[in-house]
């Protein structure tokens, strides 16, 4: 019989196989942590919108900058290709473009609120709504500044409905771009108001002396079995009417208006005068729901700015409103060759007082075209205090 002394050496050789085999299972342990993250189904991360400062407000020199742009029809980035540009730079020309020049009016103007007056992605071209919309507003987005959004009639054409779209909107960094009002019935989505206060440090700047109303003028209807244009319905007017009504109880501020479909007295300005550009024919609902009677009653709005027709950039005053086209900006838009995309400015300024800013004294417009100098053209006023 062997007695177990007589193998002294497979004690250390046990301790020592012991040794190596926790030092494998605690590297293993710190890979497994380490390689985990890659390895397992991440869970996804709540992520906050990013807001602006609010409420918006006048800058310290008094003045408040709106860049609408109108018409966008962003499609799917790089593989959608331009309409209607010269032939050699058919090519090399797609959404990119568009984005291009949004970038550079936005770095050129500086405005204080950027306001997107329909169209602004081109359903049919758009395989994902989503994904269109945020290459379309990155700019935006990326510039940090305010924005505001309404739905033209082609928007919706995609993935998404014009109330999903509009939820989405509202839901991006730096939105102000809202569904509905709250609590009341209402046709349409993207009906809101924006205030825009005074200055900080002078005696407005807790009071709006500048207030901004969108409104959807929806897409397509069928009326008498013929199909038309989408039009403002009563119930967005009258919620126009009493948010007038009660911005007006607080102070006298002028207003302005913003949705994409023209109301059919837009087609008069052919015979009563026009500055700018009337290069086709307004394309308008055959239904007139009195949109035009009803923001002369108000009093207070003085301008309103449309989409739509692309070839019209045009401003005209019919009985005392401003109405202004902001001219096609897209790319995938159609146009006309030798017809520079183009964005309207919106500039409003305030009265300078012997010691504070008083209201707005004074609100001017002109265009921008996207050429080499990205020419300043057009520019005119269309409302000072006094005037009517």
């Amino acid at each position: 019989m062997v007695s177990s002394n007589s193998h002294p050496w497979r004690r250390p050789l046990a301790s020592s196989l012991l040794l190596l085999l926790l030092l494998v299972v605690a590297l293993l342990l710190i890979f497994s942590l380490l390689l985990s993250p890659f390895l397992l189904p991440s869970r996804p991360v709540p992520r906050i919108k990013r807001t602006p400062h609010l409420p918006l407000r006048f800058r310290y020199d008094g003045s408040f900058k709106i860049l609408q742009v109108a018409d966008m029809h962003f499609g799917n980035g790089v593989v959608t290709r331009c309409r209607d540009v010269p032939p050699g730079e058919l090519d090399r020309c797609s959404d990119l473009n568009t984005t291009r020049f949004l970038r550079r009016v936005i770095d050129a103007e500086k405005p204080d609120l950027i306001a997107f007056t329909g169209d602004n992605i081109f359903g049919a071209s758009a395989t994902d709504a989503a994904e269109s919309l945020f290459k379309a507003l990155r700019p935006a987005m990326e510039s940090r500044l305010p924005w505001a959004a309404i739905l033209g009639n082609h928007d919706q054409e995609s993935t998404m409905t014009r109330e999903e779209l509009m939820s989405f909107m509202s839901l991006m960094d730096y939105s102000v771009s809202q569904v509905n009002p709250s609590g009341i019935a209402i046709d349409g989505f993207g009906n809101y108001n924006i205030r825009v206060h005074g200055p900080f440090g002078s005696g407005m700047a807790n009071n709006s002396v500048l207030n901004l109303y969108f409104l959807d003028s929806g897409d397509r209807a069928v009326v008498s079995g013929v199909r038309t244009y989408g039009w403002i319905k009563e119930s967005q007017l009258t919620w126009l009417r009493t948010t007038s009504h009660e911005l007006q109880g607080i102070s006298q501020a002028p207003a302005l208006t913003f949705f994409h479909i023209p109301f059919p007295e837009v087609r008069d300005l052919w015979y009563k005068g026009f500055h700018g550009q009337f290069r086709e024919g307004v394309a308008c609902s055959s239904v007139n729901s009195g949109v035009l009677k009803t923001l002369i009653s108000l009093g207070d709005v003085k301008a309103v700015f449309l989409g739509h027709d692309h070839l019209n950039d045009f401003c005209g005053n019919l009985d005392g409103m401003w109405v202004c086209y902001g001219g096609g900006f897209g790319y995938h838009g159609y146009g006309r060759v030798g017809w520079h995309r183009r964005t309207r400015v919106i500039y409003a300024e305030l009265k300078k007082g012997k010691e504070s800013w008083m209201g707005v004294e004074m609100i001017r417009t002109w265009k921008l075209l996207d050429d080499e100098n990205l020419s300043r053209i057009d520019e005119q006023v269309l409302w000072r205090r006094g005037m009517r």
